[in-house]
């Protein structure tokens, strides 16, 4: 069953670059060009009736730590009613190319921490999307000795507030197969084409129902997007 919310309700998104989508560089474009401001799109038409706002925060590089570290702002004090996160490859990327290390411990301690912060602040319904790698090189089959192990974060921690999941990973990855190789999902194995970033939004609008569907005599299905 989707994440049910009210009709008016405020959905914030946050994460790194992928979230970002060049909100920040291109202000005009306050969604970004990503999975998140598709996902708006979808909102949009399959709840035409609903009034609902959409927030996204996501900065471009950020790890789990520089996510909490601004977390009151860009989270708490905007109370939302849908808090939707994808967080962590950039914990990974960084051990591989800059010898930057977030341990295991510390990135589920601090994942714990804002999701606990925005539930005591606000009770917001809670979406939290895996991190995810589509190796396009050989190297970076070497990463998922790091990326797997939060990807199980994720999921425990999905389990443990009651939040919905979206596996990005294994979405993503079978994608690829099915697209024919990964370059048509995340050109640099992280960053997602804009076939990826749909994929990605047709999966998130799965997840969240609000108001009365757009056809309440018909089974709701997200529109797709074209190519």
């Amino acid at each position: 069953m989707p994440l049910q919310l009210p009709s008016r309700a405020t959905v914030l998104f946050q994460g790194d670059s992928i979230t970002d989508a060049d909100r920040v560089i291109h202000p005009t474009h306050e969604l970004g060009h990503g999975y998140a401001g598709m996902s708006v799109e979808l909102m949009r038409t399959l709840h035409p009736d609903s009034d609902l706002t959409f927030i996204n925060r996501g900065v471009s590089g950020d790890r789990i730590a520089d996510l909490r570290a601004r977390w009151h702002e860009d989270a708490v004090t905007l109370a939302p009613d849908l808090l939707s996160v994808m967080i962590g490859v950039n914990d990974t990327w960084r051990r591989y190319d800059g010898g930057l290390v977030t341990t295991i411990e510390s990135y589920e301690h601090d994942y714990r921490d804002i999701l606990t912060r925005v539930r005591e602040s606000s009770g917001a319904q809670l979406l939290l999307i895996e991190p995810f790698l589509v190796p396009v090189s050989s190297e970076q089959w070497a990463w998922r000795e790091d990326l797997d192990p939060r990807i199980h974060v994720v999921r425990r921690l999905a389990e443990e507030f009651g939040a919905a999941l979206l596996a990005a990973d294994g979405l993503l990855n079978q994608a690829a197969r099915s697209a024919g190789g990964a370059a048509h999902i995340a050109g640099d194995g992280v960053h997602p084409t804009p076939f990826g970033h749909r994929v990605l939004a047709e999966a998130w609008v799965e997840l969240v129902s609000a108001g009365a569907p757009a056809d309440a005599t018909a089974p709701e299905t997200a529109p797709a997007l074209e190519h």
